[in-house]
């Protein structure tokens, strides 16, 4: 059976549904009128006088939701084990972490739906429009950045952090870039402001690395848009902006051109 819905069922006949679905490793969902009691590194009560949502997945995890707000009230993350039982006619679902020891548990006194479902889902959640993605992009088709624009390192380790991309533009001078998905504000330049002083010293490894005679170091700070604030700051501090958006498309069908920019 794919999935089995069960509405206003008994105690004894909404626990027959979640002991099946757990040893089938199936998704349980339960609308309930219930409370919840949890002991671990705290201890919270959500008490009789409320109807809430409750989620079990074959992966552990143990979900209690109210009717508002994103986030569950309660939960138990993935590896949890859980187990369900009658207890003066009450139905009773428990879920046991190990590590560091905790337990949820949902005492029910009336269930207005419960279900099971065997779910099959093999794919990855892709994600786009983040600063990797713009990295991917950019080193793709440096000519973004500016005619002639050469990357040379990414992801590189200074004592300030992990610079994004370096590049030498067409004149040899070195560009260390900061790619920001969001628009920016001061803390970015800032950032940018640490890393360049990393490159002032003639001793810098980089710098003997690529065997620089040290010309210009450049500070250029890439993103869709940046707020008044980093504006003024780019000015004192001599360091450049460049506007590019990140890519919206999905990797499984992205064809990305510059055509688009």
């Amino acid at each position: 059976m794919k999935y089995k819905l069960l509405e206003n069922p008994d105690i004894e006949e909404t626990y027959d549904l979640i002991d099946s679905g757990i040893r089938k490793k199936a998704v349980i969902n339960i609308f309930a009128y219930c409370k919840v009691l949890y002991e671990g590194r705290a201890l919270s009560q959500l008490d009789w006088g409320g109807e809430r949502f409750i989620m079990l997945k074959p992966d552990g995890s143990f979900l209690v939701h109210q009717e508002r707000k994103i986030d569950p009230v309660n939960w138990q993350p993935p590896k949890s084990r859980h187990r369900a039982l009658i207890k003066e006619n009450n139905l009773i679902l428990e879920s046991h972490r190990r590590t560091p020891k905790e337990k949820l548990e949902v005492e029910i006194e009336k269930v207005h739906f419960a279900s099971f479902a065997l779910a099959e889902d093999y794919q990855e959640l892709e994600l786009a429009g983040y600063e990797k993605d713009m990295g991917d992009m950019i080193i793709k088709h440096p000519n973004m950045i500016e005619q002639g624009f050469t990357p040379t390192a990414r992801e590189y380790n200074t004592e300030h952090g992990f610079i994004d991309i370096l590049g030498k533009d067409i004149e040899g001078n070195i560009v260390v870039v900061e790619l920001k998905c969001r628009k920016a504000g001061t803390n970015a330049v800032k950032q940018i402001r640490r890393y360049l002083k990393d490159f002032e010293e003639n001793d810098n490894d980089y710098l003997k690395e690529i065997k620089s005679k040290k010309k210009k170091i450049r500070g250029l700070l890439v993103a869709p848009d940046i707020n008044e604030d980093a504006k003024e700051l780019l000015e004192e501090e001599g360091i450049e902006f460049k506007a590019v958006d990140p890519p919206k498309e999905l990797k499984s069908d992205k064809k990305v051109t510059l055509d688009i920019f």
